[in-house]
């Protein structure tokens, strides 16, 4: 359900593009969905997992641009047959909204049987997924058709299948096409480069911390070092995510001090963040800025 409606220029036209881009093949996974009478042979469908999406997001949009939120409900007592034994379980329901900035707000829902395990990580999941689909994030999955293949004696894929060409993303012609030993090739054609912005580059890893740090090196250009990446331009992107990421790690700060000491180590312990260590990833800074945001309104309040 869309509560924002953005204008169209083609400047959003090429985001919705990239936001619609087929995932890296290594990020799709095979989910045996039911088998033959024998167990021999299985039905799989294709599916990435969430963290897929959110490198996406976040890729296009910096950590800040874009935020979701969940909703749940459950319901009680509904009977179902489960390994051929009628069971009494119940149902756990989520909504997320996921707002990009520019873009609008759309949301969706997923469900998932009470009595599963990590029903309420599998919901969520589903949520997600199907929010960001509204926007074309992986919505190309929904038409990779389901395939059988020869499952192993724990019906497992005893291979898995090939994405059709359509599923691929530009200039790939087969989910093999990258090689499996030797040098990575790397994600840019190689062009000039900026030494100063290389110097630039790596002066922001102690700002940031190590994880965060290397984290957008990948993202953004699959390289270790600063000195790796291909070109200027990559380069000057990269300056504008580390910008943008140190500009977050400053507004934690600055919340931190508004919400008080005492309510800050109680979210971090909630939230598993060491207050000694640097951040781990950018979807923890997300999340942590949101939460601060969401106390620090409270206090205010």
């Amino acid at each position: 359900m869309a509560t924002e409606k953005a204008k169209t220029t083609p400047e959003l036209d090429a985001l919705f593009r990239a936001l619609a881009e087929p995932f890296d093949p290594a990020e799709i996974k095979w989910r045996v969905t039911h088998t033959n009478r024998e167990g021999t042979r299985g039905a799989v469908i294709a599916y990435a997992d969430p963290r897929a999406y959110t490198d996406r997001l976040t890729q296009l949009f910096t950590p800040t641009g874009w935020t979701r939120s969940f909703e749940v409900s459950t319901l009680s007592a509904i009977t179902r047959m489960k390994r051929d034994k009628l069971i009494q379980t119940g149902k756990v329901l989520v909504t997320c909204t996921l707002t990009i900035a520019g873009l609008g707000t759309q949301s969706d829902c997923g469900e998932e049987w009470a009595d599963e395990e990590n029903a309420m990580t599998s919901a969520q999941a589903q949520a997600f997924k199907r929010a960001a689909s509204c926007y074309g994030l992986g919505r190309y999955l929904y038409n990779v058709r389901e395939i059988w293949v020869s499952l192993d004696d724990r019906k497992q894929p005893i291979q898995f299948p090939a994405l059709p060409k359509w599923a691929l993303p530009a200039g790939r012609t087969s989910a093999n096409a990258l090689p499996t030993t030797g040098p990575k090739p790397t994600p840019a054609q190689r062009g000039p480069i900026d030494q100063k912005m290389t110097a630039k580059i790596e002066g922001f890893r102690g700002a940031l911390g190590k994880p965060i740090y290397k984290e957008i090196l990948r993202l953004m250009a699959k390289v270790e070092r600063a000195r790796d990446i291909p070109n200027a331009q990559l380069q000057q992107q990269i300056v504008h995510w580390m910008e943008r990421a140190l500009r977050g790690i400053e507004k934690l700060r600055m919340l931190a001090e508004q919400v008080g000491e005492t309510r800050f180590t109680t979210l971090i312990h909630r939230l598993q963040v060491n207050p000694k260590a640097p951040l781990p990833d950018l979807e923890t800074l997300r999340i942590l800025a949101a939460e601060l945001e969401r106390e620090s309104a409270r206090v205010a309040a």
